[in-house]
């Protein structure tokens, strides 16, 4: 049903400790309009807000997810002014793969908030930005900014920390000395599927002819076996060759080498197993376990 239409009554009747709040993300979206609060789309997380003031039953805890733009919107202006009169207390995060360990660059705001008397258990970080997990596991290398970029020190570490792509390729190529078509080798990955390397991933190769078209402009989506950083992939990777996500070089260059021609690194899509197998590998990778988060 539409959300717009709920009462303070419907949200009472769900008896509902915690709230998991994920709202539409165009309306802060660095390549949209931003029309922020003006947009249609932010009207049912701000009629939720809004009504929970005149709910009996109040939630304890909430839990906000949205896209790197909206901590700095008049939504979440809105939000924070709604939290703090309603008694909550709130630390905030923007978190990405490639702090746990994953060369998967998806920067995401966080907001984790609990109703007083509750608190946590470092309430220094409380109604703060914070650009590094640390905290969530009672470490104490908080990186705290009011807003803007990333921190350059915060990145290159999570960098220094990142497996390579390789690691998470269902198949890799052994050197560069053999033709890609016939030296891939299948990677032993818990669950993987066998299947035959050259059938399956021909078909995930960039073609000639839109090499040859966007060649220039798919460069700085390229990367290697060796990188530790991929572009976010969106729900457009495989139909459009640019700025969908990251492409993988299947050739390695040299680090004194100059990229003449994109043909020569035969560039393909990554499949959707290892876009899986990303996700797989990080319970392993990060070593962390949910039930160390310092959050409760």
């Amino acid at each position: 049903g539409n959300i717009q239409t709920l009462s303070a009554a419907d949200l009472d009747s769900y008896g509902a400790h915690v709230w998991l709040l994920s709202p539409p993300c165009q309306p802060y979206t660095r390549q949209g309009l931003q029309k922020d609060s003006n947009d249609a789309r932010a009207s049912s997380f701000l009629k939720i807000l809004e009504l929970m003031p005149q709910t009996s039953q109040p939630p304890v805890m909430l839990f906000v997810e949205n896209v790197v733009g909206f901590e700095t919107s008049d939504t979440h202006r809105r939000m924070a002014e709604i939290l703090e009169k309603a008694h909550f207390v709130t630390q905030e995060f923007i978190l990405s793969p490639l702090h746990f360990g994953v060369p998967y660059s998806r920067p995401r705001y966080f907001c984790l908030a609990k109703r007083k008397p509750l608190s946590f258990q470092n309430p220094l970080l409380n109604q703060q930005l914070i650009w590094a997990p640390g905290p969530l596991f009672g470490h104490n290398e908080s990186m705290i900014v009011a807003g803007g970029n990333e921190p350059q020190g915060s990145l290159d570490k999570s960098l220094q920390a990142c497996e390579p792509v390789e690691r998470f390729l269902e198949f890799k190529h052994p050197s560069n000395g053999v033709e890609p078509e016939s030296s891939w080798l299948h990677i032993n990955v818990p669950g993987a599927l066998e299947i035959s390397a050259i059938g399956s991933l021909e078909q995930y190769f960039v073609s000639l002819s839109l090499l040859e078209r966007w060649g220039n402009a798919m460069v700085e989506d390229i990367v290697y076996p060796d990188s530790k950083r991929c572009c976010c992939f969106t729900k457009s990777y495989y139909r459009y060759v640019k700025g969908t996500g990251s492409l993988l070089a299947t050739v390695q260059r040299r680090a004194e080498d100059k990229i003449e021609s994109l043909e020569g690194l035969r560039p393909r899509y990554f499949t959707p197993r290892e876009l899986c197998i990303a996700g797989e590998q990080f319970k392993r990778s990060s070593g962390r376990s949910v039930a160390r988060l310092s959050i409760c």
